[in-house]
């Protein structure tokens, strides 16, 4: 501390209310965010194990066939189970979070909160649908 910040006898300390280390578990919302900011971890992996198949693919038979050993790990499925939890939360708070995010205007008047949250869940249903047609389908 600096000479003219040293506390004196008469002269008062700042009153600072102490935060606990565990202040996110107060409340719903706060422990939603913090879940929220932690699964960019997880969507982290999921990018990683992602890149690591398409290298395995690229290295040929033999190679996709030790990442597909790899990935039937025990360890490895519930991570990715965890992963996939997680991934959907961060989408569900995210399309949640849209309407505050971004203003759509329609002529003058802004479009209400619920219509972009709609959106973004019928788009979500609509992709997911394609991608289970998709991977479906008659083989």
């Amino acid at each position: 501390m600096t000479p003219e910040h040293a506390y004196t006898a008469y002269h008062p300390r700042w009153f600072r209310r102490r935060v606990s280390t565990y202040w996110w578990l107060q409340r719903g919302s706060y422990l939603a965010f913090i879940l929220r900011e932690l699964s960019s971890i997880f969507v982290a992996w999921f990018v990683l194990f992602m890149l690591m198949l398409v290298r395995a693919v690229n290295a040929g038979l033999s190679g996709y066939a030790e990442f597909l050993e790899w990935a039937r790990h025990p360890a490895v499925l519930a991570l990715n189970v965890v992963s996939l939890l997680f991934i959907v939360f961060h989408a569900i708070t995210w399309f949640n979070l849209a309407p505050q995010a971004m203003v759509v205007r329609v002529g003058r008047k802004p479009m209400p909160g619920f219509l972009i949250t709609a959106a973004n869940y019928v788009g979500w249903v609509v992709v997911s649908a394609f991608l289970v047609w998709l991977l479906a389908g008659e083989r």
